[in-house]
């Protein structure tokens, strides 16, 4: 990308393991642990690591997740005495370099001897709460607006903490990631954002079911 090295400072991989929250056990891969070394990425996942719940995690639209470093700051503020090392959110890849603001849906990257393509930002489940152990955790989150983001893979390859993510193509008229975050929580009927998320070609054919209806809701000028 132009201006600073963007990068991944470190590779995080889980396989699932069983938590406890509001007293009931439940199955997750959510906590993520640094990696060193060469890691093989596939089309579905990293090798080692793994969802539990296939139905709302991991697939060709969410194989590598990845969380800007820079985030962690906020969150240091907002959850003070937590520990909150690296893969904390449950990140693949904790980025420096790259924000929400600077991804359009269709950008595409090398990183290590993988290409990956730039997809859709991250919609936390209960599973965030049951990690911070915090029931306002997903809302704050959400408001945030500091989601990361998902890459889908298109060239498989190998990749480890200290890799560049270097930029080969952008989709310029794409929506942003952080312009998909507007559209989910405070500008739901954005006529605008809802077009030019409709006409992104890469987003996923979920989300486009998903804001389809709302073209007929009430105009919001922008």
């Amino acid at each position: 990308m132009e201006g600073p090295i963007v990068k991944v400072i470190s590779l995080n991989v889980a396989r699932p393991r069983l938590a406890v929250y509001k007293g009931a056990t439940i199955n997750t891969g959510i906590f993520k642990k640094p990696v060193s070394g060469r890691v093989a990425l596939r089309t579905l996942n990293l090798d080692g690591d793994r969802q539990a719940d296939l139905t709302v995690h991991g697939g060709p639209y969410k194989a590598v997740y990845a969380y800007p470093a820079e985030h962690y700051e906020y969150w240091r503020g907002e959850l003070p005495g937590m520990d909150l090392p690296w893969g904390t959110f449950g990140e693949n890849f904790t980025t420096e370099g790259v924000t929400e603001d600077d991804l359009h849906v269709g950008d595409r990257f090398r990183v290590g001897s993988a290409v990956v393509l730039v997809r859709q930002p991250r919609m936390p489940c209960y599973k965030l709460a049951a990690k911070f152990q915090l029931d306002d955790i997903i809302e704050r989150f959400l408001v945030s607006g500091l989601s990361g983001f998902y890459f889908s893979v298109e060239q498989e390859g190998d990749v480890g903490a200290g890799d560049t993510i270097e930029l080969i193509s952008r989709n310029q008229g794409g929506i942003t990631i952080a312009e998909m975050n507007r559209l989910f929580v405070r500008e739901r009927y954005n006529r605008d954002l809802l077009q030019k998320a409709i006409a992104t070609a890469a987003l996923p054919e979920s989300w486009r079911d998903y804001f389809l209806p709302r073209l007929k809701g009430p105009a919001v000028t922008t």
